[in-house]
């Protein structure tokens, strides 16, 4: 039966299985990924570095309250690339996982733990009536003492994966063959943040500046160690950041 308004059968039931075997609602969700802007991650010897372009609508907008680049815990930091208000979301549902994890175990939760948190709400949407599959793919970079540092990328379909180094969004295919040629196993962190904004500046639209990037990275474990604490998720500054791009 077809939906009111003409939409055709498989409108009508959006987490339904066409003929061919597509959730054709999550291809329309990663359509919505895809036009969004470029988001990567590189996860270096001594690290994980997560970017993003962030570029306000209008020059109108004060940029200095967007933020693509969340913290989620002190270990996880995220970024997104597609639709915003469904990253929100989904950073408001993270961070109360993490919150109940401490409450529970007195620590916060491995990276991994987290990761699954995330891709099963994500996952719960694609088979719900009467919702639609998340806008959003995710980078999520972090460090627990079981893994140590690690990088995972979630996409709507609740799928996730674990990554030497990704990217999202519109220009994620030359960014990733970019990266393939690029990425070391030995690759230092300040290299891999060099390596970001080489990656991002191959397609990006208009000026780079630190203004119009957004960079969260997670620091070394020994230095850490040597300071008596544990490595934990920082968004790199504008002035940081202004270094990086003038070297």
């Amino acid at each position: 039966m077809a939906a009111p308004g003409g939409g055709g059968a498989y409108s009508f039931s959006l987490t339904t299985f066409s003929p061919s075997g597509k959730l054709v609602q999550i291809e329309h969700a990663l359509a919505a990924v895809q036009a969004g802007t470029t988001s990567l991650g590189i996860k270096a010897a001594n690290g994980v570095v997560i970017a993003t372009e962030k570029k306000p609508a209008s020059v109108l907008v004060d940029d200095s309250m967007i933020e693509k680049v969340s913290l989620i815990c002190p270990n996880i930091g995220i970024v997104y690339s597609g639709m915003g208000p469904d990253f929100r979301l989904l950073v408001t549902k993270a961070r109360k996982s993490a919150q109940a994890y401490w409450k529970i175990y007195g620590e916060y939760s491995p990276v991994r733990v987290m990761v699954q948190e995330i891709a099963t709400i994500m996952q719960e949407a694609t088979q719900s009536g009467g919702v639609r599959p998340f806008g959003v793919s995710l980078l999520v970079a972090g460090y627990d003492a079981a893994r140590g540092h690690t990088l995972w990328q979630v996409d709507p379909s609740g799928s996730f994966f674990a990554w030497k180094a990704s990217a999202i969004g519109k220009n994620q295919n030359n960014a990733k063959v970019y990266l393939e040629k690029r990425y070391q196993d030995s690759m230092q962190l300040d290299d891999a943040i060099t390596t970001a904004l080489l990656t991002l500046k191959e397609g990006f639209e208009g000026e780079m500046s630190e203004k119009t990037v957004e960079i969260g990275i997670i620091g070394s474990a020994a230095e850490a160690s040597q300071a008596g604490t544990v490595p934990t998720f920082r968004k790199l500054s504008e002035a940081e950041v202004k270094d990086y791009l003038s070297n």
